[in-house]
């Protein structure tokens, strides 16, 4: 295991659950972000250092970083945004990364892309992603860093934005109205992807490989929202009708929210990502070539939206271990 990590993007999501895990491992991380406040959730870890920076932009800060870490993990993404801004975060962020690396003699690179990451996908997201994984690849090539890829699925977990964001339109709305409905996923927890990038950076096995991180069930986006309803207790656990738009309207719908203050909820390009399925292709190792014996997401949903008793969550998170 690699004594000091760099994690770009780690006070995220999955970053505060990488940091736990690498902590646990005795592994100490620099987390740089560009919200302090969201950083003060791995503050109180022993052997953790923040460090403010906007890294996609500040490559001189990004370089020192680099030099002075063993392995780097890049955890920064987005799911909105035009052509500009998915180069921008997903092609020439890495480029610069691959660069920093080179010119600190190489070093270790856990890369997070996004299942269904192509060059010919029908989203910008997604062959912004594509194109990414290939200029680390071409760098790794190179002999500028040891590369490893993960491409997890749609990430769930306690504070995430999908199964918390459906779970909150069914309490404001008296029926879900969806795009994509039947979109199929294959949902995968946030610890297990958070193990599966502790493993990665302590087996050099993993160097040259690119993983699908996905969960062991398969759910169209319909059945999703109707479970998380059901598991927040929306209308006594029934949950609220789900209705599939057609495209057309779905569409629309799309573009209005685009358009809606706040963050955005979906954008017409998070349509065109779900025109295909987000499940693995099976040509590519999966999280049990890590040791890695995925949640599935019947298990764990219930203990996330929290309607279960305090006995029945714990069995069923002893079913996780």
């Amino acid at each position: 295991m690699s004594q000091s990590v760099l994690i770009l993007g780690g006070a995220g999501f999955v970053g505060c659950q990488l940091v736990e895990q690498l902590q646990r491992r005795g592994v100490w991380v620099t987390v740089v972000t560009r919200h302090f406040e969201a950083a003060r959730r791995v503050l109180h870890q022993p052997r953790v250092r923040v460090v403010m920076a906007d890294i996609t932009d500040d490559f001189s800060t990004l370089t020192t970083l680099v030099a002075a870490h063993d392995a780097v993990v890049n955890l920064v993404a987005i799911l909105h945004g035009d052509q500009a801004q998915f180069e921008h975060v997903h092609i020439e962020l890495p480029r610069r990364i691959a660069l920093a690396c080179a010119q600190a003699g190489g070093r270790r690179l856990v890369h997070v892309s996004a299942l269904g990451a192509t060059a010919d996908g029908p989203s910008m997201y997604q062959r912004s992603k594509a194109d990414g994984e290939a200029v680390l690849n071409q760098a790794a090539r190179d002999g500028a860093l040891g590369l490893t890829v993960l491409r997890p699925s749609v990430i769930f977990g306690t504070g995430d934005r999908f199964l918390n964001l459906f779970a909150q339109l069914q309490k404001l709305l008296p029926i879900v109205p969806l795009a994509g409905a039947a979109a199929r996923f294959q949902p995968v927890w946030v610890r297990d992807v958070a193990q599966a990038i502790a493993i990665c950076l302590q087996e050099r096995a993993t160097i040259g490989r690119t993983y699908e991180a996905c969960g062991p069930e398969f759910w169209r986006l319909r059945e999703l929202v109707r479970a998380a309803g059901q598991w927040a207790g929306v209308r006594g656990g029934r949950g609220r009708p789900v209705f599939a738009l057609p495209q057309t309207l779905g569409r629309l719908q799309a573009l209005a929210l685009e358009w809606m203050p706040g963050p955005t909820l979906m954008s017409r390009d998070n349509l065109a990502s779900l025109a295909v399925d987000n499940v693995a292709s099976g040509l590519l190792p999966g999280l049990t070539a890590l040791g890695i014996a995925p949640a599935p997401l019947s298990t764990v949903g219930p203990l996330i939206l929290g309607r279960n008793s305090p006995q029945a969550r714990m069995d069923a998170y002893r079913k996780t271990e």
